[in-house]
């Protein structure tokens, strides 16, 4: 992939809910300037700015600020001197009050912290304020597929609504990141609104890979019934020479181990640690997460993983897409293993026995937890990655060592090239990550809508994996 130089032609782009930086980063890989970004945590912004302004030699363009506080003003003054072409506003407002896991969450604090009470889930509203205000030419909104559900509101069908009336044309449509080339199955709603006065229809981009095996998305199963709103388009068939969704060996296999059998000694490196490769790229994946500005690297940086040694016994027996269930039966044999050879009982020894039971045994319930742990499958693409990996990394658990994934690895998993520097705490970059528009997918996004505005073809998918 060629980085591309800033297209002056190109609107300016404003950053909303920026989180890490991620939806940013496409977009300014496809040639569009970053004019301005805010998000409420000052972790992620310090993240957007080292990636997308410090590291050119740029003054930040990112800030930690709440948007319910702001007004269009505060971009129109940092984006002053670069927005002759006007403005391009793109963001995710947060899914936690969409969300099923958010959702799920909320109901565990108390039947006041409903959902529908969350004031997140009103958030998107303050998007299409700053939008409306500065007049962009386009909009790109990203969300879960649950907005289509919130209480009796359909989220982006009232958004395209509002858009139309505002000025706009504009359309929605579910979009797999493992179609745009992310080793990920991750399904995001995705409007995409451009003023009527351009002259121009939104069009979503054609994927380049495909499953092999004609596997699909839940969302993807649920197309026929979405088509029934009214301002939902369908997602594009992939292109004739769509190549096979990536895998999770695909984009891991290069990286340097970090514990490669249980009884290896643990070591947090600190995230600014470089680590040198082991192996040249062994694809066009890696090729790509190697060098996607140009600029190269030697080695990658915040590959750190989490010391849960109670669970590194278990993780060492687990099969690739195991999950809770599988989880705790070995750790039952595990336990009636150490007591074999203790030789205790839970009759005549209780104490010990409890004892030993605590230190092996995790103490989820597997009714509730069937879901949270799960070992990746190396031949095929990741689930879905989530902000609660910011709590644990049980649900992404490595295909071959056994250990949860590293930050590293979580950023591979959607798409962060390897220069991407995630310099905070690790349970904020795997938030970061797990928040993020996968730069890959935005970057599919932001081609296409360049395309649309300055009138010219698409650039072809060897731009993005060359030989």
């Amino acid at each position: 992939m060629k980085f591309k130089q800033v297209n002056q032609k190109l609107p300016v782009l404003i950053d909303l809910f920026s989180g890490g930086g991620g939806f940013a980063f496409g977009f300014r890989s496809a040639g569009f300037q970053v004019g301005g970004g805010i998000d409420i945590d000052p972790s992620a912004t310090t993240t957007a700015s080292y990636n997308l302004s410090w590291k050119f030699g740029e003054e930040s363009c990112h800030y930690a600020q709440d948007i319910t506080k702001i007004d269009s003003s505060f971009f129109q003054s940092v984006a002053s001197n670069n927005s002759s072409n006007g403005f391009v506003v793109i963001g995710g407002p947060p899914c936690q009050a969409y969300s099923a896991i958010g959702r799920g969450k909320l109901k565990s604090l108390g039947a006041d912290r409903s959902y529908l009470k969350d004031s997140r889930g009103r958030l998107y509203l303050d998007f299409l304020r700053i939008a409306l205000e500065l007049d962009a030419r386009a909009v790109v909104m990203e969300n879960v597929p649950e907005s289509m559900n919130y209480g009796d509101q359909n989220i982006p069908e009232e958004v395209c609504e509002m858009l139309n009336d505002a000025g706009y044309i504009a359309r929605w449509s579910i979009l797999n990141a493992a179609d745009f080339g992310v080793p990920q199955i991750r399904e995001r709603m995705f409007v995409m609104a451009i003023k009527k006065t351009e002259g121009i229809e939104p069009k979503f981009p054609i994927p380049t890979h495909r499953s092999p095996d004609g596997r699909s998305g839940i969302y993807m199963q649920r197309i026929n019934s979405l088509s029934a709103n009214r301002y939902f388009v369908p997602p594009n068939e992939p292109a004739e020479d769509a190549l096979p969704w990536i895998t999770v060996k695909e984009a891991l296999s290069d990286l340097p181990s970090l514990f490669p059998t249980v009884n290896s000694k643990y070591r947090l490196y600190e995230p600014n640690a470089m680590l040198h490769y082991p192996t040249d790229p062994q694809n066009a994946y890696q090729r790509l997460m190697r060098n996607w500005t140009g600029t190269g690297s030697n080695g990658v940086t915040g590959h750190g993983f989490r010391r849960t040694a109670r669970d590194f016994p278990i993780f060492s027996r687990m099969k690739p897409d195991d999950n809770y269930i599988n989880a705790s039966e070995i750790a039952e044999e595990l336990l009636k293993q150490q007591c074999d050879e203790l030789g205790i009982t839970e009759a005549d020894h209780p104490e010990r026995y409890q004892a030993l039971r605590k230190k092996i045994v995790p103490p989820y319930n597997r009714d509730k937890f069937h879901d949270k742990w799960k070992r990746l499958n190396p031949d095929k693409p990741s689930h879905t990655l989530v902000a609660h990996l910011s709590v644990d990394t049980y649900s992404h658990i490595h295909p071959w060592e056994p250990r949860g994934i590293s930050v590293r690895e979580a950023a591979r998993l959607q798409s962060f090239p390897d220069e991407y520097l995630f310099q905070c705490s690790m349970g904020d970059a795997f938030r970061q990550i797990g928040n993020a528009v996968p730069p890959l997918l935005a970057y599919a996004i932001a081609d296409q809508l360049s395309a649309l505005l300055i009138g010219k073809d698409l650039y072809s998918k060897g731009a993005l994996y060359g030989s």
